[in-house]
């Protein structure tokens, strides 16, 4: 397993709130540490499919949002990375706030498996999901 490196967790939670996706969802980012994320989505009507609940894409948005957070926590933000498959198996409908709970399973080089449990506001566990992540080159300096 590759060593992660030193993260500067304040500048990676900024970094965090510019990513457009996470501002237009209005996504707030609960927990931050080496690994691991909590990332709530504000539920709205907005956000239903056509049963009334949260849509089910929408749950999996977060998780791959709340996975590439906690990967972002061991590499910082400089490292490119993209999503190379997702599955997601739903639990339960959800009708509030959902909440993904992220952690990484392997640091890998270059492949990088990420575990999200899913709940709603009540603590219902609604979804869970297993994201994997590709490790790409690092940015260029800016």
């Amino acid at each position: 397993m590759p060593a992660a490196p030193t993260v500067d967790f304040t500048a990676l939670r900024e970094f965090i709130a510019r990513i457009p996706l996470f501002r237009t969802l209005h996504y707030r980012l609960d927990e931050l540490k080496p690994g691991e994320a909590t990332v709530t989505a504000p539920y709205t009507a907005d956000h239903d499919g056509i049963f009334r609940s949260f849509h089910g894409g929408l749950l999996l948005t977060l998780a791959d949002t709340a996975a590439c957070c906690a990967l972002l926590a061991l590499t910082g933000p400089d490292q490119v990375m993209t999503t190379t498959d997702m599955n997601i198996r739903f639990l339960a409908p959800c009708n509030s706030d959902a909440t993904a709970r992220a952690r990484v399973i392997k640091f890998g080089r270059t492949i990088c498996p990420i575990h999200v449990d899913l709940f709603d506001a009540q603590g219902k566990h609604v979804a869970l999901a297993q994201v994997t992540y590709m490790r790409l080159e690092k940015m260029p300096a800016r």
